[in-house]
């Protein structure tokens, strides 16, 4: 068995600012949440995808496939975020094996009172440390990478196929 290319000491610190830096900046995005809105990080960005998609709904499949989560992690949220009134779970009208989950009105409520902290906080550890030009770079570093990572440009957020 051959060795690996080891990281060089550039790549390893790259390596190991990246790891910290996307750590840090989400434990910070759910401790913010928790705070102001008592909820994990995990539970707005599902309420979120909801709120993006037409009708406010989604299959459970295709939630877990925006939220990138298993079926199951994704079950146990959504059975807290309907515990909490703010998602509901209906059968599909055509496919009774197919369940919706669809954000509620107090659900939707719940989001906007969030978002504007949310948003604040994400702004304050990411965005503004940053010159507008770094952003742009960084922007583009990253859907180099999601390029990689998600060659079928399954997620949300990938940029539109040139």
């Amino acid at each position: 068995m051959t060795e690996p290319p080891w990281l060089d000491a550039e790549e390893q610190e790259t390596w190991r600012a990246f790891l910290w830096t996307s750590r840090l900046l989400m434990e910070a995005l759910d401790r913010q949440l928790q705070r102001d809105a008592g909820m994990p990080h995990t539970y707005y960005v599902t309420l979120a995808m909801l709120s993006e998609a037409p009708g406010r709904a989604l299959t459970m499949s295709e939630l877990a496939r925006v939220v990138h989560s298993s079926p199951s992690r994704l079950s146990h949220a959504v059975n807290r975020l309907e515990e909490a009134g703010w998602v509901r779970r209906t059968k599909h009208p055509t496919d009774r094996r197919t369940t919706i989950a669809e954000l509620t009105d107090e659900g939707y409520a719940v989001l906007a009172e969030a978002a504007p902290g949310h948003v604040a906080e994400v702004r304050r550890r990411l965005f503004d440390p940053l010159t507008r030009e770094q952003m742009l770079e960084f922007r583009e570093i990253l859907h180099t990478l999601l390029a990689g990572l998600d060659p079928d440009r399954q997620a949300p957020c990938a940029p539109d196929q040139e």
